[in-house]
């Protein structure tokens, strides 16, 4: 089963391109070990929330942005042995520094449960982070089934992909835990939407807000108020860029 390596993270917006030219050294590095793509995006509409938010989730600071990426893998065996395996790699001494705070990076490893649609083509994502019950599991999936065919899809949207958290770690700073202020029996799941463009998406959004207006909206199985997400430009993306 295919398998994701979701990270967030906090760039300053001025080293923007020292941040792409380490993407673009990383890339073969991973492909050399086994990832199948690998996509980076950089936050351009990111909101605040109430609770918590994409800014929150890693600290990010004043002049810093936010973005979102991951690792396609074929398995998470596959996604385990290249970890092992990389730090060992004497190509990592030549890689570029990190152009940013890594311990505020927060990072895991997920499956799909839900993909529709493709994200090859996309110039947009809106990335989201949120916490769902684990006995939710199968009703998080129905919803995002629905939620695929009566609104993203009729409204544009490329493709739609939710991955669970399998692998995902406890850090010192900042992690998915304790972005999403997960509750005990809750796991971190991160999705993201594509679109072509960003105009695309926000027209979608309207157009989606305005079909719910005067309906009461349906339950759902995990606390909205604590989702987290934004709008990205992708900034690289394997298939593409490579």
């Amino acid at each position: 089963m295919t398998y994701y390596t979701g990270t967030i993270a906090a760039v300053p917006t001025g080293n923007k391109e020292e941040y792409m030219k380490h993407v673009h050294a990383a890339w073969p590095l991973f492909r050399k070990h086994g990832a199948v793509r690998m996509v980076e995006s950089w936050g351009v509409d990111i909101p605040r929330g109430k609770v918590n938010d994409l800014y929150g989730a890693v600290a990010a600071k004043d002049d810093e942005a936010v973005v979102y990426s991951w690792l396609e893998w074929s398995d998470k065996a596959a996604a385990d042995k290249a970890w092992q395996n990389i730090q060992d790699d004497p190509a990592m001494k030549d890689l570029p520094e990190m152009p940013f705070d890594g311990s505020r990076m927060i990072f895991g490893g997920f499956e799909p449960i839900f993909e529709a649609g493709s994200d090859r083509k996309t110039g947009y994502i809106q990335g989201f982070a949120l916490a769902v019950p684990e006995k939710n599991r199968d009703a998080y999936t129905k919803m995002a089934g629905d939620a695929w065919e009566e609104a993203f899809r009729p409204h544009g949207c490329l493709g739609l992909v939710e991955a669970w958290g399998i692998d995902v770690p406890h850090g010192k700073q900042t992690d998915f835990y304790r972005a999403t202020h997960a509750k005990d029996g809750e796991v971190p799941v991160f999705s993201w939407s594509a679109w072509p463009d960003r105009a695309s998406c926000d027209a979608a959004s309207k157009a989606m807000a305005a079909d719910m207006e005067g309906k009461e909206f349906p339950d759902m199985p995990f606390d909205g108020m604590r989702m987290m997400w934004g709008g990205f430009d992708v900034s690289f993306d394997s298939d593409r860029d490579a």
